[in-house]
């Protein structure tokens, strides 16, 4: 691969949003992925959605609301979101539960947009 060419990156999102540090951790990654002009998408499945639920209060587990973040992920130009369609179902949710527009996608779908990539990264 040639120097300053662009990769392809998804960052898979698999974790509850907070009890944990993989959720704030994996979106920094992204914010600096994005600084450096790469071809960043994410991926949302799992418990993973509730990243990205509206309304999150964490008052009451005295942890700081991060969840305004992912709005801030165009001015990256980050602007490919999936969100795994039986995940969302699983937990009850629709695409009007979400705080940002994602694409909602069938595991099939989801599982071939990770295979096109150059770099996967879990979290």
């Amino acid at each position: 691969m040639e120097a300053g060419s662009v990769r392809k990156f998804m960052f898979v999102n698999r974790k509850a949003p907070y009890g944990t540090i993989y959720a704030l951790e994996g979106l920094e990654v992204v914010l600096i992925s994005a600084a450096f002009d790469q071809d960043v998408s994410l991926a949302f499945l799992d418990d993973g959605v509730y990243q990205l639920l509206k309304g999150q209060d964490t008052k009451a587990i005295e942890e700081k609301n991060f969840s305004p973040t992912y709005r801030a992920l165009e001015d990256y130009d980050v602007d490919k979101l999936f969100v795994e369609r039986e995940s969302l179902e699983a937990r009850g949710l629709t695409p009007a539960d979400l705080l940002v527009d994602a694409k909602v996608v069938p595991a099939a779908e989801l599982a071939a947009l990770m295979d096109s990539t150059d770099v996967l990264i879990s979290f």
